[in-house]
């Protein structure tokens, strides 16, 4: 049985108890930086008022941080983000993930019923004879994701299609170890909107 994000969280903020002396969470902290730094793009509540930038209210404390820590250390490229995590120490990436794990994500909204049944069918099925693998696989079939894959669901269809079309150029490298890479690659543009237009709309 697939563990639900309460519980997952739950383990992730003991096992970041577990090693306090070396990382410590401080919710307090964590929304004094929020309102100092990610506010204006994600929201206080971690909803992206923004289609170009992502919700990231309910998404996995371990890939937040995960996705933190890149951009500090220049693995995923962002004019944006890297000078805003550049003064953030561990600590504070800790408390910001852990803070925006607990937030909860707005629903999304898909606008186009042809893309959505596109998109659904690459979502659910893929295209085996082209070797286009299922997001569900590592998603899940309700776009929930795991500590490694993160949550889908509901993400703004600009942010995620932009996603696609940066793992297919290269641009972004951060996770090539996910194989997204390989993903994008073996998808056309009318392909990653139809994806990422089902995935707006998916609760």
């Amino acid at each position: 049985m697939r563990t639900t994000s309460a519980a997952l969280l739950a383990v992730w903020l003991a096992a970041a108890g577990a090693k306090a002396e070396a990382q410590t969470v401080d919710k307090a902290k964590a929304r004094a930086i929020v309102d100092r730094l990610c506010v204006a793009c994600h929201g206080v509540d971690g909803n992206s008022p923004q289609p170009a930038h992502p919700k990231l209210a309910g998404l996995q404390p371990e890939y937040l941080l995960k996705q933190l820590r890149d951009y500090k250390k220049g693995a995923r490229k962002s004019e944006v983000m890297e000078p805003m995590v550049k003064e953030l120490a561990e600590d504070d990436m800790a408390s910001l993930a852990a803070y925006y794990a607990e937030q909860k994500p707005k629903p999304g909204e898909a606008r186009d019923a042809k893309l959505v049944e596109a998109g659904r069918k690459l979502y659910a099925d893929g295209i085996p004879d082209v070797g286009l693998p299922s997001c569900s696989g590592c998603h899940y079939p309700d776009g929930m994701g795991t500590p490694r894959f993160p949550r889908v669901a509901g993400q703004h269809a600009e942010y995620t299609y932009q996603q696609l079309k940066d793992f297919a150029s290269g641009k972004r490298e951060n996770d090539r170890g996910l194989a997204m890479q390989s993903v994008a690659n073996r998808m056309n543009d009318q392909q990653m909107k139809a994806v990422s237009e089902y995935i707006a709309g998916m609760k």
